[in-house]
């Protein structure tokens, strides 16, 4: 059992958004094309458009990403949306101006919803059902 605190639950928020970038893109699948590949030139090849090498999450990492989303279903709209930015690590001031709230207001908001899946965690408010 793991001694569920606002650190901790912050931390495996941090986690999940991480993995969550990790992840493959979504395709939408059918489509493919018929088009030879183009052979480049040596000048040409410089500006081919290579994305860096994508490492995939491990099966683990994607389980303890699930798991973490499966605790939003505690929270309101709102606050999973506040958390899962500042997951991302977006600035307070960001945050703050997409609710409309105050640097400091967005931060108290944040430490609620915090406190909200810790007690749950700890088993000591009950599961909503429909939420």
């Amino acid at each position: 059992m793991t001694d569920w605190n606002p650190e901790t639950v912050a931390m495996r928020l941090q986690e999940a958004a991480k993995t969550a970038h990790r992840l493959p893109p979504a395709k939408v699948t059918g489509h493919f094309n018929l088009w030879p590949p183009f052979v480049r030139t040596g000048i040409e090849g410089f500006a081919q458009d290579e994305s860096p090498p994508r490492f995939l999450p491990s099966p683990r990492e994607v389980e303890r990403m699930l798991e973490v989303i499966g605790w939003m279903n505690w929270l309101e709209v709102e606050q999973r949306k506040l958390l899962w930015m500042r997951a991302e690590r977006y600035r307070w001031d960001e945050i703050a101006h997409c609710f409309g709230y105050s640097p400091r207001t967005a931060q108290r908001h944040w430490r609620v919803a915090i406190f909200t899946l810790v007690r749950h965690l700890q088993g000591e408010l009950p599961e909503v059902a429909g939420r």
